[in-house]
């Protein structure tokens, strides 16, 4: 009688299928059935999933062997719910640390924001204390931004967004007003201190009041007038006394404070699915070509005849073209940075980091130039500050009501 027992590994080998044993083979109660999968190592049987030694089949059972028991399905169930546990639990990613501590990651982009501006104003006020060409240092600061974009496109980091005939004439007059602005703020920058100028510079929230009310039409609560007030009363008392005090500095700020409340103005009409970092380098190319024919017109004789040896005669071609490079490094990275900082934040922060990068500003300049300022002119900064951060509060908790109540 041909035998209905499987050897170890030499019968499933010969054997195409494994056959489930008849009953007498195991003699005794049924077991659960059996599921064939092919050859198995050691040549044992798979019952759900799990390998029977063949033992347990062999002509010993028929002697007396007790067959062993069905293992219960419940213990079964258990054991392939802790596989596909392991299974779901291997294929999620591991939290990163950028992902597991966000505020630190924006603490970090506020603090390269402010490192980078506050190094870009103190590089920039020493190369006119022996350069004093505003225009062409403006030039500089734009012409090395683009060659970074160009050569960042070069690489795919970012890819080039592509642009058409409309959104170029939607940019030209935000980056008009964006070169007007930049040409103004560095005319104000060499003719005064680079404290004052900043405090000048705080009053651009009243000009974006005042545009917003008399130009776009939208009304400007009283609350928001209001807390306008120290800040006019602040920049008033810190420019009566201020030492380093001329027309030209002063009225240079002003117009670039208009300046960039028009570039807020047709921003807001240029609005693009584009990300930030292809807007900003379109508009700084745009600007630079602005900026290039009054820096011709303004300073182009005066460079050629005394302007360029009297600046090499003073600290060297080496110096000088270190001082031009890192300057205008400085200056778009410190914009970019900015821009991919505020991004991050909610309005009420974008304000308060406003506030907080002028204060750097004005207390790290004051400290690396070692410039004596009296006592009024101290406390109207501070009440300009004040003002601003005031402003900058009611303004960002408006915006947040209204996006709020659109959401709602």
């Amino acid at each position: 009688m041909e035998s209905r027992v499987l050897s170890r590994a030499g019968a499933l080998s010969s054997l195409p299928h494994l056959r489930k044993p008849p009953r007498e083979a195991c003699g005794g109660p049924s077991l659960v059935p059996v599921k064939a999968v092919g050859s198995v190592a050691d040549g044992g049987n798979l019952i759900w999933g799990r390998q029977l030694r063949p033992a347990l089949c062999s002509p010993g059972a028929e002697e007396g062997r007790r067959p062993p028991a069905a293992v219960p399905r419940r213990r079964l169930l258990t054991g392939r719910g802790k596989r596909f546990r392991r299974v779901r639990e291997a294929k999620v990613a591991p939290v990163g640390f950028f992902e597991k501590y966000p505020a630190l990651v924006t603490g970090f982009f506020f603090f390269t924001w402010y490192f980078l501006n506050v190094i870009f104003n103190i590089l920039n006020k020493k190369i006119y204390n022996y350069f004093p060409y505003p225009y062409f240092v403006s030039v500089i600061h734009l012409f090395v931004g683009v060659a970074y974009c160009l050569v960042s496109w070069a690489v795919g980091l970012p890819k080039r967004a592509p642009i058409d005939s409309n959104l170029l004439k939607l940019l030209i007059p935000v980056a008009v007003c964006h070169a007007l602005g930049h040409v103004t703020s560095n005319v104000s920058f060499a003719a005064v201190a680079v404290s004052f100028t900043h405090t000048v510079k705080a009053l651009e929230p009243f000009f974006n009041a005042a545009a917003s009310q008399f130009i776009l039409g939208q009304s400007i609560p009283f609350t928001l007038w209001l807390s306008l007030a120290p800040v006019v009363i602040g920049v008033s008392m810190a420019s009566l006394t201020e030492l380093s005090f001329n027309w030209t500095g002063f009225i240079s700020a002003m117009i670039s404070n208009i300046s960039f409340t028009y570039r807020s103005i047709y921003s807001k009409k240029a609005m693009t699915d584009m990300d930030s970092t292809n807007i900003y380098a379109y508009i700084s190319i745009i600007a630079l070509i602005v900026c290039i024919p009054p820096a011709v017109i303004v300073e182009g004789p005066a460079l050629l005849k005394h302007g360029f040896n009297d600046a090499i005669a003073k600290v060297g071609m080496g110096k000088f073209i270190s001082d031009l490079f890192w300057v205008g490094m400085f200056y778009h990275l410190y914009n970019q940075v900015a821009t991919n900082t505020l991004e991050r934040v909610a309005p009420l922060t974008h304000a308060v980091g406003n506030v907080l990068k002028r204060v750097f500003v004005i207390g790290f300049s004051i400290v690396a130039f070692g410039n004596k300022i009296s006592t009024q002119t101290g406390i109207g900064t501070v009440i300009a500050i004040a003002g601003v951060a005031l402003y900058s509060f009611i303004k960002a908790r408006m915006e947040e009501e209204k996006r709020q109540a659109k959401a709602a």
